[in-house]
């Protein structure tokens, strides 16, 4: 990745173009940002009208689980970076792509492992020498009724290509372990036989840690950390995060420790959420992902630059000196209810009336039971105030979410 000190014009000059894999509500985002700094943005997903697809320059629907479809958009788009968003994306192909040329953020080798939790475990505890808890795999059932006895119940089952708690269960005994080996092998991103089993850790905290790899101001790659950001999932799903966490000064270092010398190790430039629990003064090692995290759209109220901004500046090359002041806010998830399509969204004037609140409505033409339609961003005197309002928000509008149809299957062909 070079320095960069000049930009173009995108569409008629010579700005970098962007090939987004993967238009959801982080994509979107991203390339907001990326526009903002004059990128050219080509968004891919594998349904049309996809939140980013509706601010990009161009867009396809493509399934990026088939790598001769991507390769084949690659050269037709001919993009300076492949930025994945999500992780139903053919990673043997991104490697394959990279090997010929193209470059992929933060780096084909790195998305690959990121997005194969066997791989990354091994990276983080066996080459970065980082802790984590106890884990094991397995390919049927049997093997893992044997790794979850070895664990101790409860443990968790979970997916080897996830995120956002998908294909992940909690096992209380042998009993429990098939349908929880199924809903792993078959409700990932992309279904596999092989899954993790992990030790149920008893935390007192959540959180992520926000690296980012970029130059300084000077040309020089270096690695910054932001202020951890704490999280709840009432289910295995992200609802809630609030920054900054308040943590012992002991063990803010080693999150940010930990998170360094995973992402040092993985390499690249962008942002990385890296995501740890801690009990008392300890720090254990949880995932990663080689892109803006779910968790830090917390960041749209916490800081100047969001995860958003800085992953646009450093994947194209741009200086940050950071970190950067962080004010206290928090993020709540506005959810579907029901299954509908083209949601309509009330209880806005509501959630507004409070001035510290912004809403930020996905424009996802699909809606279903628990799915994220939106997320109410707060600030306030203290952490606690800010969720405070996000939560007011988010669930003023939640109550009041219809849709111009219903679900079935001529509607589904129509907007698709």
């Amino acid at each position: 990745m070079p320095f960069r000190r000049q930009l173009g014009t995108p569409l008629v000059g010579d700005a970098p173009r962007l090939l987004l894999l993967g238009s959801g509500e982080l994509g979107r985002e991203v390339a907001l940002e990326a526009m903002r700094l004059g990128a050219e943005v080509v968004a891919v997903d594998r349904y049309e009208g996809a939140p980013a697809m509706q601010v990009a320059h161009r867009h396809h629907v493509l399934p990026m689980t088939d790598g001769a479809a991507l390769k084949a958009l690659v050269r037709r788009e001919q993009p300076d970076l492949l930025v994945p968003e999500i992780e139903q994306i053919d990673t043997d192909a991104l490697v394959d792509l990279e090997r010929e040329g193209w470059t992929v953020i933060p780096g084909a080798e790195a998305t690959r492992a990121t997005m194969d939790r066997e791989r990354i475990r091994r990276l983080a505890v066996e080459q970065a020498r980082v802790r984590s808890s106890r884990y094991a795999f397995a390919d049927d059932v049997g093997t893992a009724r044997k790794a979850a006895r070895d664990l101790g119940f409860p443990c968790l089952v979970k997916a080897m290509t996830s995120s956002s708690g998908h294909g992940m269960s909690v096992v209380r005994s042998s009993d429990e372990v098939p349908a929880a080996y199924e809903a792993a092998a078959h409700g990932g991103r992309v279904p596999r036989p092989r899954v993790m089993l992990e030790e149920f850790v008893r935390f007192d905290l959540e959180v992520t840690v926000l690296a980012v790899r970029h130059y300084d101001s000077a040309g020089r790659s270096t690695t910054t950390t932001l202020e951890p950001i704490a999280h709840e999932r009432p289910s295995t799903l992200y609802h809630e995060s609030w920054q900054p966490a308040d943590l012992a000064r002991d063990v803010r270092a080693t999150l940010a420790s930990t998170a360094t010398q995973v992402t040092d190790r993985l390499g690249g430039f962008g942002v990385f959420g890296v995501e740890c629990f801690v009990r008392g003064t300890d720090v254990l090692f949880s995932e990663v992902s080689p892109r803006p995290h779910d968790t830090g759209l917390v960041t749209l109220g916490s800081q100047w630059n969001s995860e958003f901004a800085l992953h646009a500046r450093a994947i194209l090359g741009l200086p940050y000196q950071g970190p950067e002041p962080t004010v206290p806010a928090a993020a709540h998830v506005i959810l579907g209810a029901d299954a509908g399509w083209a949601p309509v969204f009330g209880g806005v004037s509501e959630a507004l009336a409070d001035p510290s609140v912004r809403l930020f409505l996905f424009g996802k033409p699909e809606g279903y039971e628990a799915r994220r339609l939106g997320v109410a961003v707060a600030r306030g005197a203290t952490v606690g105030a800010a969720r405070a309002s996000a939560e007011r928000a988010a669930h003023a509008v939640e109550r009041q979410i219809g849709y111009l149809s219903p679900r079935t299957d001529e509607t589904r062909a129509a907007h698709t």
